[in-house]
């Protein structure tokens, strides 16, 4: 068991402090005092002394347990109580099954199997008993809120998630590389509900705090989310809309169907595109250096797109703004049709959508998107394609295209 017992122990209550903390260490497992006290090596009146105190009406002065045992008062019906863990040990002794004692008790078999399972004694021999005092002590142990967090409680997981929230990745993300990098290690895998919390919720110091500016929101605080605010159209007639676009592109069994949109800077005086592929999740970027005009931006946007193969370049699905007025200029350049969203439907390009937010950590709002070079937004654009993305079965971007570009080929 590893606990060495001394040979010049003092008798001194002081002295045996080591000898105490194992003592109650083996009565919290289920050990009886006999049994503990031989293994800790001191005299059964001791141990009997230590656990439940010394009473009055002796020579030697009255004193209190050593090891206060706290009981839980008024606790719900959920949870086991210690006069029916009496009765579990008492039948357990009588061999019954657990489905015989779930019903006795009026609980599910699943809960009384736990309770055995969770709270019994297991000997270097295999053998096992149930013993109910002790149980109750480790269930009152358990319960007490708050409990300490597994990242803070572990040093390789915590620097992990830090390096990790450091490159923008999502906690979600995060999550999922953890299981795939570490699959037989379960203390290295959380739910990116438990990063939010080590993140957000004060006093618990688990990640530092400022690693919230590295989240696509940036937000120091959670807030729900809000509906979008309808918008009027701004050009119509002459348009393709999303309810005409094939259904191949909705189902996004076919490669080479694209969204896109601007992400606009400060004073809406520079913009970039943006393109995603919509079954890949693929991103293009568009470098607007004489701005974001109508006139100017369908070239530009015709340069990007020639980059691609003709079997990649089936349509693109945009919103009713002003850039694309000279849609059907760029749409005869690039023998590419563009299907127009309906007004104030943001949903109808999620993809796109959930692309900006993440480009957002890269070109904040309300700066200046004119000093970005061609060389930045190819860059920019390569560092997500690298990211794993759970739509795509935490493969990336740039991996599920180079499949299907090997397949054509």
């Amino acid at each position: 068991m590893g606990f060495e017992i001394r040979k010049d122990k003092q008798t001194r209550g002081a002295k045996l402090r080591r000898e105490r903390e194992e003592y109650f260490r083996l009565v919290d497992l289920g050990y009886s005092n006999k049994e503990a006290s031989k293994l800790v090596g001191i005299n059964i009146r001791t141990g009997r002394e230590w656990r439940n105190g010394r009473p009055e009406g002796r020579k030697k002065r009255p004193r209190p347990p050593a090891h206060i045992v706290r009981v839980a008062s008024g606790a719900p019906s959920r949870f086991l109580t210690e006069t029916e863990r009496i009765h579990i040990a008492d039948r357990v002794r009588e061999k019954a099954t657990v489905r015989a004692i779930a019903a006795e008790l009026g609980r599910s078999p699943s809960t009384i199997s736990r309770e055995i399972r969770r709270n019994r004694s297991v000997l270097p021999d295999g053998r096992w008993y149930y013993r109910p005092h002790a149980a109750q002590r480790r269930a009152d142990a358990r319960r007490p809120r708050p409990k300490p967090g597994r990242i803070g409680q572990n040093p390789e997981l915590r620097d992990f998630i830090q390096d990790h929230l450091t490159k923008r990745w999502s906690p979600e993300q995060i999550c999922h590389a953890l299981r795939r990098r570490f699959p037989d290690r379960p203390e290295m895998h959380v739910v990116h509900e438990t990063i939010y919390q080590a993140l957000y919720v004060q006093g618990r110091g688990e990640l530092r705090r400022e690693l919230t500016r590295a989240l696509r929101s940036g937000r120091v605080r959670r807030r729900p989310h809000r509906q979008a605010a309808k918008r009027q159209p701004r050009f119509t007639g002459n348009m393709l809309m999303i309810s005409d676009r094939p259904a191949e592109a909705a189902d996004r069994a076919v490669p080479g169907h694209w969204e896109g949109d601007l992400i606009v800077g400060a004073r809406h005086k520079s913009a970039i595109g943006t393109l995603v592929e919509r079954a890949t999740r693929y991103v293009m970027l568009v470098h607007l250096p004489d701005g974001h005009q109508a006139e100017h931006f369908h070239k530009a946007l015709a340069e990007t797109v020639a980059q691609l193969p003709p079997h990649l370049r089936r349509s693109l699905t945009w919103d009713q703004g002003n850039e694309m007025a000279s849609h059907h200029v760029f749409s005869t350049a690039t023998d590419m049709p563009v299907y127009f969203c309906n007004p104030g439907s943001p949903w109808q390009r999620g993809s796109n959508e959930n692309t900006n937010g993440l480009l957002r950590q890269y070109f904040p709002k309300g700066t200046n998107l004119a000093q970005h070079s061609r060389e930045d937004l190819d860059t920019v654009a390569a560092e997500l394609n690298a990211r794993p993305r759970k739509t795509l079965g935490w493969e990336t971007p740039a991996e599920r295209l180079a499949k299907l570009l090997a397949t054509t080929s």
